[in-house]
């Protein structure tokens, strides 16, 4: 009968099962992540190699002129030393990790998971998926309302592939698209993109890209070169005025 039940629980039948119980569900960027991984035996003994926890998001990447929805592994944790699981035994594993920078927030399509593994070898993989809220900083949260107070709204808010000069610190980017409402943007700006590259309740590093309307025949040009897109890389602080300087920054693009 042993043999029996070791030859199932290695077509998963009747195998040890995992599921990860976090200590609470919504988290801030930068905020210790809690929880612990509970296994349970099946019908038999068996050799846990690794439990991991891998750190997931939902972003679009373009293919051939089409966007098509993929996911990215963010981040990748072994939580344990390889051990035996009696069968129908009951193990608590506890984990801590830190939600990095790069984790998009819960906004528009951006989904973020953990997702668990149990690594048996020479057995299926049991595995558990646990999606969580991700809340900005109180620092980055107040630079998305500064941007509106100036006269935006928030249009769309995208996460994507991050472009090769900033792969090199993160595999995706959430884009924040904002439309001017006021005269004065409306005037010159097409919309206002922002990209947060780092978050701390001290200070965020933000690249914000600028499209500045077409103006004549010039201008025309330009925006078909995609010429009409300018860059801002900025460090805000939280003693910062954050609106004046935000509005500094993009007003000397319009010139």
């Amino acid at each position: 009968m042993s043999l029996f039940n070791k030859v199932l629980a290695s077509i998963g039948v009747g195998a040890a099962t995992v599921d990860t119980k976090l200590h609470k569900s919504s988290y801030t960027i930068n905020e210790t992540v809690t929880g612990v991984v509970e296994v349970t035996g099946g019908n038999t003994e068996q050799q846990i190699d690794a439990i991991y926890l891998t750190l997931y998001t939902s972003f679009v990447r373009e293919i051939d002129d089409r966007k098509v929805n993929d996911q990215a592994a963010l981040q990748n944790f072994q939580i344990n030393e390889p051990f035996t699981i009696q069968a129908n035994e009951k193990r608590e594993i506890p984990f801590s990790f830190v939600l990095p920078t790069a984790v998009p927030v819960t906004a528009g399509q951006s989904r973020v998971w953990i997702h668990t593994g149990l690594d048996i070898k020479n057995a299926v993989d049991p595995k558990d998926t646990d999606y969580i809220d991700v809340q900005p900083t109180r620092l980055a949260s107040s630079v998305l309302t500064a941007v509106q107070n100036l006269g935006f709204r928030v249009r769309k808010v995208d996460t994507e592939q991050a472009p090769s000069y900033l792969r090199n610190r993160m595999k995706v980017v959430q884009e924040f698209e904002f439309a001017p409402t006021n005269n004065t943007y409306r005037r010159y700006l097409d919309e206002l993109e922002l990209v947060f590259l780092e978050q701390s309740e001290r200070s965020v590093e933000v690249l914000l890209q600028v499209d500045r309307r077409a103006r004549g025949l010039g201008g025309f040009l330009s925006e078909a070169l995609d010429m009409d897109e300018s860059f801002i890389r900025l460090t805000l602080f939280a003693s910062d005025n954050l609106e004046a300087k935000l509005a500094d920054a993009i007003e000397r693009k319009m010139k």
